[in-house]
C-alpha cells in the first residue's frame, strides 16, 4: 500500500497560496512548493515575500494604523466583527481541519484537542472582544498636593508582527491576532513555511468578517528572506513570535535598533512531577505519554517531555506509559483511526534520530521505541513514540527541547530532590504536580521556576495566561495580560485651575 494524500487535496480544493497587501491578494516572483510530511507528496504552492513584499505589506499596515478607521472604530464595532469571525472559523471548522492536515501532517482525530482546534481559536476570538469594552486606564488623585487630574488610557501599540510556528497555527493565529485586533492594532502576519495553507484561508474569512483593507496583511515564506525582512523592519511597533529560542535571540537584536515591544515564546522542557501518592499513577503517565505521542507526536512547546517520577511507582509509571506508546497508530492524517502524526521534515527527522541515539550512548535505558517507521510509511517523517529510563538530568534527552516523540523518565527519592531537578533547566515553561497531598500540590507548585503549573492533570483555556520563565521566552498570551501587551499606556496630567473649569 501506498501512502497517499493527494485526494484530500483534491477534495478540498487546494489553490496555490498569494500574498495579501493593503486587501490586494497579489503574486510573487518566488514560489514555495510544500511537500507533505508523512508522503513526501508535493502539496502545493505559495508565494514567497520578497523584502521588497515585505515592505509594502508594512507600508499598508501603518497606512492603516495611521489613516484608517480600524484604531479608531467604535468599541461595538470592533467586537460586532470580531465575533462573527469567531462565528466563520466555526462555519469552516472542517475545511480548515482538513487544510492543516494537509499543511503539517496533523489527524483529524485530533482535531478538538486544544492546540489543534478550530474551535479554540474562534473561542480566543470570542473571549479578546470581550475586553475591548473593559480595559481602560484610571483616574489617580495627587500624591504630593495640588489641584490637579492625572489620567491613563491605552492606546494600540501600532504595526504588529505576527510571526507563527508550524505545529498550531489556528491556536498561535488566534493568541495573536485577536487581541492586537481587539487592540486596535493592523498586524502584518507570517505563517510558517510548513503551515501556510490553512491560515492563508483564515485570513480570507476575515476579510469576509468585514475587517477594512489593510489592517491584516500576509506574507508567506521562509525566515530568510520573508522573516528577516519583517523583523528588521523599521515600520513594525512590535513582534510576536512563536518559535526556537535560536530565532528569538535574533528577534531581540533585530528590534533592539527600533526598540521594538517584543513578545516571545521558545519552548519548553516541561518536566512532570509524579509522587508516589499521586491520585492514579498511571493516568499521570498517559497523559504524559500522550502529549509526547498524540497528535503532533511531542511537537509542542508545552509538552511534558521530562517524567520526574518518583522511585517507588517508577515501574508502574513506565509500564503504563509503554502500554499508551505501542497503541499509537500512523498513517493518512484524514483517516479517523491514525492518532498522531509525522514529524515536520526531514531536518527534524534527523534531529529526533539523533536525540535518540545521544540518549543510548549516555547511558540511559531504552524501553520502547526509538526507531523510524519503514514499509508503508518509509516515505514519511515517522517515529515510533519513545520512551527512556533510568535517565539522569544531565543527559542531552532531559535538557534538550527534542521536539519529538521521546519521553524521558528521571527517577528521584522525595520532595526536595524532585524540585531541583525539575528547576535544573534554561527553560521555564509548564509543569504537572501530581499528588494526592493538596499542601504539597501547592508548596511545588509555588518552587517550580515555570510559567504554568497543572495538578493532577494538564489544561489550557483562551483567558489563562500562557507563556514562560527564563529562556522559555518574554510576555504572556491569553487573557487580559494578552490584551494589554497590544496597548501602550498614556498618562496625561491637567491642571484644575479657574481658567480649566
Amino acid at each position: 500500500m501506498t501512502l497517499t494524500v493527494q485526494p484530500h487535496r483534491e477534495t478540498l480544493g487546494l489553490k496555490d497560496g498569494r500574498l495579501l497587501i493593503g486587501g490586494e491578494f497579489r503574486e510573487a516572483d518566488e514560489t514555495w512548493t510544500h511537500h507533505h510530511p508523512a508522503t513526501a507528496e508535493e502539496i502545493g504552492s505559495f508565494a514567497v515575500a520578497s523584502a521588497k513584499d515585505v515592505d509594502a505589506a508594512v507600508l499598508a499596515a501603518r497606512k492603516a494604523f495611521d489613516e484608517g478607521p480600524w484604531p479608531r472604530s467604535k468599541a461595538g464595532e470592533r467586537i460586532k466583527i470580531l465575533r462573527r469571525y469567531g462565528d466563520l472559523l466555526r462555519e469552516h471548522s472542517d475545511e480548515l481541519r482538513g487544510l492543516q492536515a494537509l499543511d503539517n501532517g496533523v489527524p483529524l482525530s485530533f482535531g478538538q484537542i486544544y492546540a489543534t482546534s478550530v474551535g479554540i481559536a474562534a473561542d480566543i476570538f470570542d473571549h479578546h472582544a470581550g475586553w475591548i469594552d473593559k480595559v481602560g486606564g484610571q483616574t489617580l488623585p495627587p500624591y504630593q498636593g495640588g489641584d490637579h487630574l492625572a489620567m491613563t488610557f491605552r492606546e494600540p501599540v501600532g504595526v504588529v508582527a505576527a510571526i507563527l510556528p508550524w505545529n498550531a497555527p489556528f491556536v498561535l493565529f488566534a493568541q495573536k491576532l485577536a487581541p492586537a485586533l481587539a487592540a486596535g492594532c493592523t498586524v502584518v502576519v507570517k505563517p510558517s513555511e510548513y503551515a501556510s495553507f490553512c491560515v492563508i484561508r483564515m485570513v480570507e474569512l476575515l476579510i469576509e468578517a468585514g475587517l477594512p483593507e489593510g489592517v491584516v496583511n500576509l506574507v508567506t515564506g521562509p525566515g530568510n528572506p520573508t522573516g528577516e525582512a519583517l523583523i528588521t523592519h523599521p515600520g513594525v511597533d512590535k513582534i510576536s513570535f512563536t518559535g526556537s529560542r535560536t530565532v528569538g535571540r535574533r528577534i531581540v537584536e533585530a528590534s533592539a535598533g527600533t526598540m521594538k515591544r517584543v513578545s516571545l515564546e521558545l519552548g519548553g522542557k516541561s518536566p512532570a512531577i509524579v509522587f508516589a501518592d499521586a491520585p492514579n499513577v498511571g493516568l499521570a503517565a498517559m497523559t504524559c505519554m500522550g502529549m509526547v505521542t498524540m497528535g503532533l507526536s511531542g511537537q509542542a512547546c508545552v509538552a511534558h517531555t521530562r517524567a520526574l517520577v518518583q522511585r517507588d511507582v517508577q515501574d508502574e509509571f513506565i509500564s503504563m506509559a509503554q502500554m499508551l506508546a505501542t497503541a499509537v497508530t500512523f498513517g493518512d492524517p484524514f483517516d479517523p483511526a491514525v492518532l498522531a502524526s509525522p514529524l515536520i521534515n526531514g531536518k527534524q527527522l534527523e534531529r529526533v534520530l539523533g536525540y535518540i541515539e545521544r540518549g543510548q550512548q549516555d547511558g540511559a535505558r531504552l524501553v520502547t521505541g526509538g526507531t523510524r517507521l519503514d514499509g508503508d510509511y518509509a516515505s514519511g517523517n515517522f517515529v515510533a513514540p519513545t520512551i527512556f529510563a533510568d535517565a539522569t538530568n544531565d543527559m542531552a534527552i532531559a535538557r534538550d527541547e527534542i521536539f519529538g516523540p521521546v519521553l524521558t523518565v528521571v527517577p528521584f527519592d522525595d520532595e526536595e530532590e524532585a524540585v531541583r531537578i525539575a528547576n535544573d533547566t534554561e527553560y521555564g515553561l509548564g509543569a504537572g504536580v501530581y499528588t494526592n497531598d493538596v499542601r504539597r500540590a501547592f508548596r511545588v507548585s509555588k518552587s517550580l521556576r515555570v510559567g504554568m503549573v497543572g495538578i493532577n492533570g494538564f489544561q489550557l483555556e483562551p483567558h489563562i495566561p500562557f507563556g514562560g520563565y527564563k529562556q522559555s521566552g518574554l510576555g504572556r498570551e491569553g487573557g487580559q495580560s494578552a490584551y494589554e501587551a497590544y496597548t501602550e499606556l498614556k498618562t496625561v496630567m491637567m491642571p484644575l485651575t479657574d481658567e480649566m473649569m
